[in-house]
């Protein structure tokens, strides 16, 4: 039986120059009296563009480490909890959404309710349409990201402006958009090719090419936009695109790219969305058999037989054409913790795993040893 599950998002809002306007309407959606979780670069993009335009703010938290620690979690609940918050505005990228929704989902387990978000995205992974969130729990022997899927904590509203782009580090954004196209890729593992999740990704990989293969090298946002490569309108197309490719988060489950991820950044702690420009290629060639022809959804006009190698070659040269990482020892990883990696992977994701076939022990330590 073929099932779409839809989750409870009450507005998405985009456009160029909408941000006063989303603002001022979120207590139409239940976003009352909310603290905002951002970080300290963004204090004055948030005093700029929305602070004015938000009704009966709690205030402004900060204190929100990379990966969401279980410690910074808490430590966010216990801010809403003091200053009475009813809601929470999410200003950045994927560990901000993290440690929003962590905090909705543990407010509940406290008092019943959770706290409504809303989302204005920095970053082009997608976070604000899913419930996903991981949160890195530091009290084991090594840290853990563990992932959780709570569907009550998927934002209720999200705002999309190009402004939001407009200051995102280079390699975070373009990177980011690389996670965007993990999630389109990676959410086919366990559908057909005529769901709706397909259909929406297809087209969101397709948008993100069409910006991210005619971005200039080097060039950080500002300088694009300056020299005119760059338009306003290409960063809109940036957000839509991460919006299809994660548009029905809850009827799909990710892989093994995903899995690496987690661990690389939960445990080891490398950036969150450059993991994807060093995982998704080599995962997709490494289980090609896993997903068969339906990758072909996302080779539409180009010939070949192996779809899974075409769209994985296409995402290596846009990887190494934006200059962003394709090794982890570009980033300083220490080859010795590969077989630390492979040994949480077997006993947390063994399922993701098996995507790697017949002798997939072997395979994964092969599979790891590549991405070094």
């Amino acid at each position: 039986m073929n099932q779409l599950n839809c989750l409870p998002q009450d507005a998405v809002l985009w456009g160029h120059d909408i941000l006063p306007a989303a603002a001022a309407s979120l207590g139409k959606h239940a976003i009352r009296r909310p603290l905002t979780f951002t970080v300290e670069p963004l204090l004055g993009f948030h005093a700029q563009h929305l602070q004015p335009h938000v009704q009966g703010a709690a205030g402004i938290f900060t204190d929100l480490p990379p990966h969401a620690p279980d410690t910074g979690v808490r430590r966010a609940l216990d801010a809403c909890v003091r200053a009475g918050a009813d809601s929470i505005i999410a200003l950045g990228g994927g560990s901000v959404l993290d440690a929003a929704k962590a905090v909705s989902h543990l407010h509940h387990r406290q008092t019943g309710r959770y706290l409504p978000i809303a989302a204005f995205p920095t970053t082009l992974s997608g976070s604000e349409f899913s419930h996903y969130f991981g949160v890195t729990e530091t009290s084991g022997p090594k840290p853990f990201k563990r992932s959780h899927a709570v569907r009550e904590t998927v934002p209720k509203v999200v705002a999309l402006d190009p402004l939001l782009l407009r200051h995102t580090p280079r390699e975070l954004l373009l990177s980011s958009a690389i996670k965007g196209i993990d999630h389109a890729v990676e959410g086919m593992r366990r559908i057909d090719a005529d769901h709706p999740h397909a259909m929406l990704a297809a087209a969101g990989v397709a948008r993100f090419f069409s910006v991210l293969e005619k971005w200039p090298g080097q060039l950080d946002t500002a300088q694009a936009l300056a020299t005119g490569r760059i338009t306003a309108d290409d960063l809109l197309q940036l957000q839509l695109a991460a919006w299809q490719s994660y548009f029905f988060p809850a009827s799909v489950v990710y892989g093994l790219s995903h899995r690496i991820g987690h661990i690389l950044g939960g445990t080891f702690g490398l950036p969150h969305s450059v993991t994807s420009c060093i995982t998704l290629a080599p995962v997709l060639r490494a289980c090609g058999a896993r997903y068969g022809d339906k990758l072909r959804i996302f080779c539409a006009g180009r010939a070949g037989h192996d779809a899974a190698a075409m769209l994985a070659d296409r995402i290596a040269r846009s990887v190494t054409q934006l200059g962003l990482p394709d090794r982890l020892r570009t980033l300083g990883f220490d080859r010795a913790q590969l077989a630390q990696v492979a040994a949480l992977l077997r006993q947390h994701y063994p399922d993701e795993v098996g995507d790697l076939g017949d002798g997939h022990d072997a395979a994964l330590d092969a599979l790891l040893e590549s991405l070094w």
